[in-house]
């Protein structure tokens, strides 16, 4: 696409068209979640909090809402049918992760190689976790980015805030209703109180990421949309989250 001024298009009108950065941002998407997913999960961290003191909390929330926030970008900017291309892109690199770490973790280790114990507490992983955040990570994106492009119809592509945050509220709260209850219910430690309390504690902790970022998703944006030249309102749009066409 031309540099320059962004102008309204449908979606439908510029399927298959190649634009600069979007294969960019599928890598940075898929790579934020990845790795928030490997490095961040397995550790839990405490912040001190006045008067409440120790407050411990997964690692991982400090950066998987960025996917989020890229996943707000890509619709705003390239429309619903290229982020749901990145949304599947993401489950299947997703998937695949948890097969190999699975199969690696498995492998017999060399009778020298001491380090077995260390690397499976890092890289196991449970597969009623991994089938859980599989699954909510799917459906939290697709609400996410569906809400985003039709909200942006309703509101005639103003105020951008309305949408990210509002995209983020459902999408996010998507995702935690289906993980913290598939993973956790019944197991062992967790009581349906600490399953609940554990559940809208994320989800308020990961809407307010999105506020925090909201100038940040204001500056990507607009220099996306203007190095594009477009501005892309999904009008005809077929939301359908199982097709892979542009």
């Amino acid at each position: 696409m031309d540099q320059g001024a962004e102008r309204r298009v449908a979606a439908r009108d510029i399927a298959g068209g190649q634009f600069r950065y979007y294969d960019f941002v599928m890598a940075a998407f898929v790579a934020i979640l990845l790795l928030s997913n490997v490095i961040g999960a397995g550790k839990v961290a405490v912040v001190h909090l006045p008067v409440i003191g120790g407050w411990p909390f997964g690692a991982g929330i400090l950066f998987f809402p960025v996917s989020y926030v890229i996943g707000d970008v890509l619709t705003e900017v390239y429309g619903y049918a290229r982020a749901r291309r990145v949304i599947w892109a993401g489950f299947g690199a997703t998937v695949f992760m948890a097969f190999m770490a699975w199969v690696v973790v498995a492998l017999p280790p060399a009778p020298s190689w001491t380090n077995q114990a260390a690397y499976a507490t890092v890289f196991g992983q449970v597969p009623r976790i991994v089938f859980a955040s599989v699954c909510a990570f799917w459906a939290g994106e697709f609400v996410n980015s569906y809400v985003m492009a039709r909200m942006k119809l309703w509101t005639a592509g103003r105020h951008l805030w309305t949408r990210t945050i509002g995209s983020t509220v459902l999408g996010e709260g998507v995702d935690s209703m289906i993980f913290y209850p598939l993973a956790f219910w019944g197991a062992a430690g967790w009581t349906t109180h600490l399953v609940v309390v554990v559940l809208f504690t994320q989800w308020a902790l990961k809407v307010g990421w999105e506020v925090v970022l909201t100038p940040v998703t204001y500056a990507v944006v607009g220099w996306l949309k203007r190095a594009e030249g477009v501005d892309v309102f999904d009008e005809g749009t077929d939301f359908s989250p199982f097709r892979a066409r542009v």
